[in-house]
């Protein structure tokens, strides 16, 4: 029961900290704050954490293994490389999509830094990449995506795509479902923006053709 109320009271802590994190930045916000929002004494925030810094990096770290976990097990449950990107797109723009606070902490407060950067892309960011690139690589092996795609490019870029969408959520302040998102940037990341070559132009047989039959 102890233990119950230690872990309740650090969870507390760390949605207090998202929310004044949102709010104010982490470079303005107060550890004193966060103990305000969370409802508890200035110094419990110590018996849980070493400074704000650890707040912030505890948040990420519980946050992104959550997703991880997740994530991987809808993965699991789709088959097809296909389905399966839709599966990593829908849960990542699901995840920020409904929490704010959380998305603004994660696509502008976390670039702040470029310590907290370069943690964050050598840790679970490359957890995040590993299971796209293996997406992907199923499908070259299943014959449902390009053989030649360069893996580490298109996980970057698929990435990106989805990075992108929610920063450009938070700065519309728009009250839209980003999750509605997920099967567009699926569909260009697989087939491009091109018009495929048989809709663009007339096979060379028939293009042979054509003016003969425009001359009976």
């Amino acid at each position: 029961m102890s233990r119950q109320r230690s872990d309740d009271k650090r969870r507390k802590i760390l949605q207090a900290a998202v929310k004044v994190f949102a709010r104010k930045g982490y470079f303005g916000a107060k550890v004193s704050e966060i103990a305000r929002k969370a409802g508890v004494a200035d110094g419990t925030i110590y018996l849980y954490f070493r400074n704000k810094e650890d707040i912030l990096v505890s948040l990420f770290d519980e946050v992104m293994q959550e997703h991880l976990e997740k994530g991987r097990r809808e993965v699991a449950a789709v088959k097809g490389a296909h389905a399966q990107l839709r599966a990593v797109a829908l849960h990542h723009l699901r995840l920020l999509g409904q929490n704010y606070d959380l998305a603004v902490v994660f696509q502008v407060e976390l670039r702040q830094s470029t310590k907290f950067m370069e943690r964050f892309t050598a840790s679970w960011l490359q957890d995040y990449f590993a299971i796209v690139n293996e997406v992907i690589e199923a499908g070259q092996r299943e014959g449902s995506l390009r053989a030649d795609l360069p893996r580490k490019v298109a996980t970057k870029a698929f990435f990106g795509a989805l990075d992108e969408m929610v920063t450009s959520w938070i700065l519309s302040r728009r009250d839209y479902d980003l999750g509605q998102l997920a099967g567009p940037v699926v569909d260009l990341f697989l087939r491009g923006a091109a018009v495929p070559r048989k809709a663009q132009e007339p096979r060379p047989a028939l293009a042979a053709v054509a003016p003969l039959r425009g001359g009976k």
